[in-house]
């Protein structure tokens, strides 16, 4: 039996991680879901329709691009999957799509979804644009003002943006601020996490729908050069990108797959967000997964330099693929991070997003330690997002103001 028929098993169980520990009121929604897209999404309609976005709409198949000069100065072959160059400028909007299109199908009239560094907001405002319905974006106000240019883009698009004012104010309580939104109303609305995060079904949704990635870098990598790549790396906050190109490789086991994670300020506590590295197996937000935790068990504080990781927990499928050693979890700190934001800019002509820039920087140590191997990198995003927060607060480091 082949691993995505195991993974999830029909409780959303990924080994001992995932499953679905939610109010009973909201567990009966999740399985209208869970029963809607076992049947829906399998439909001959539904996929055709969602061909036809991906190649009309969101400009599918993204490129995959040898890195020349990067590969020159580092060693290795290094290739980058360019997501960026999906429509809104990262990966989010392939699942964005799918759970849109799903939600039309179910006959709601809103999508209620949170965000961090506004990229998952951007995505599912476009997607409520394009079929016609409502979209509330929770987001902290600690990213609200980092992604500046996120917020616009959804307010532009026609969402409603609601700044979460509780506790650190980043990704954490935007999630527990939207689950309380949807609550309110989830005959008429429906949560569309923005990662392989939550109870179930969403970390297998999101990965399905994410897929797409890995199918079209695998085949794409296999046309350019004629083999499979020794290595493939992407950075993992809940984890979506990173699913999304893992999955093709799974099973190959000469492939080396890498999950990079903030290393942050430092590996203190309150400093990072190197869940996989440092946390242990616990409970949040409504499912299982390896999480930071304080000192009373309850999730700790998070940093990271990029929005999109700041997350205390991780995907399900993830934290077992962690357990089965099939996937290195690794960290990049902030440092790493910004040179390898300045460095690909400069030698490639490319502006990572910070997050994508954490994988980008693994993949640059991975170069040097297997000087004669090729390297596949998920660039997930492009980081027009990032360019006023980094310019303001680093650019003088590196020769700008």
């Amino acid at each position: 039996m082949g691993y995505f028929k195991m993974n999830p098993d029909e409780n959303g169980n990924f080994g001992e991680y995932g499953g679905s520990f939610i109010p009973p009121q909201l567990q009966t929604e999740m399985d209208k879901i869970t029963d809607a897209y076992f049947s829906i999404s399998k439909s001959h309609d539904f996929i055709t329709e969602l061909r036809s976005i991906r190649k009309h709409f969101q400009g599918r198949p993204t490129p995959v691009y040898y890195a020349k000069t990067l590969s020159e100065k580092y060693g290795g072959r290094i290739y980058l999957k360019r997501e960026d160059l999906n429509h809104t400028g990262a990966h989010k909007l392939n699942h964005c799509m799918g759970e849109a299109l799903l939600a039309k199908y179910l006959g709601k009239k809103k999508l209620i979804a949170e965000t961090g560094a506004g990229q998952h907001g951007v995505a599912l405002a476009t997607a409520a644009a394009y079929f016609g319905l409502e979209c509330e974006i929770h987001m902290g106000e600690v990213d609200i003002a980092k992604e500046h240019p996120n917020v616009v883009r959804m307010e532009i698009l026609g969402a409603k943006v609601v700044p979460v004012t509780f506790g650190l104010k980043t990704l954490k309580e935007a999630v527990d601020s939207a689950f309380g939104a949807y609550l309110e109303d989830p005959v008429n609305s429906i949560y569309c996490i923005g990662s392989v995060v939550g109870p179930h079904p969403f970390p297998m949704m999101v990965r399905d729908f994410q897929m797409v990635v890995g199918v079209e870098a695998k085949e794409q990598y296999f046309h350019m050069t004629g083999e499979h790549p020794d290595n493939v790396v992407a950075c993992v906050g809940g984890g979506s990108n990173a699913m999304g190109i893992f999955s093709a490789f799974i099973e190959d086991n000469e492939v080396d797959i890498y999950g990079v994670e903030p290393g942050g300020r430092s590996l203190n506590l309150g400093d990072h967000a190197a869940t996989m590295t440092l946390g242990k197996p616990g409970m949040i937000h409504g499912f299982k997964c390896y999480n930071l935790q304080d000192e009373k068990g309850e999730p700790a504080p998070v940093y990271s330099i990029a929005s999109g990781l700041d997350y205390p927990g991780v995907g399900p499928e993830h934290s077992m693929l962690k357990d089965l050693g099939r996937v290195n979890y690794v960290t990049a700190d902030d440092r790493e991070t910004l040179d390898s934001f300045f460095e690909l800019s400069r030698l490639e002509g490319i502006i990572p997003a910070l997050e994508s820039a954490h994988a980008v920087a693994y993949a640059c140590k991975l170069a040097q330690e297997k000087p004669r191997q090729s390297i596949l990198v998920n660039l997930s995003g492009r980081g027009d997002k990032d360019i006023d927060f980094v310019v303001e607060n680093f650019g003088k480091d590196y020769g700008i103001g």
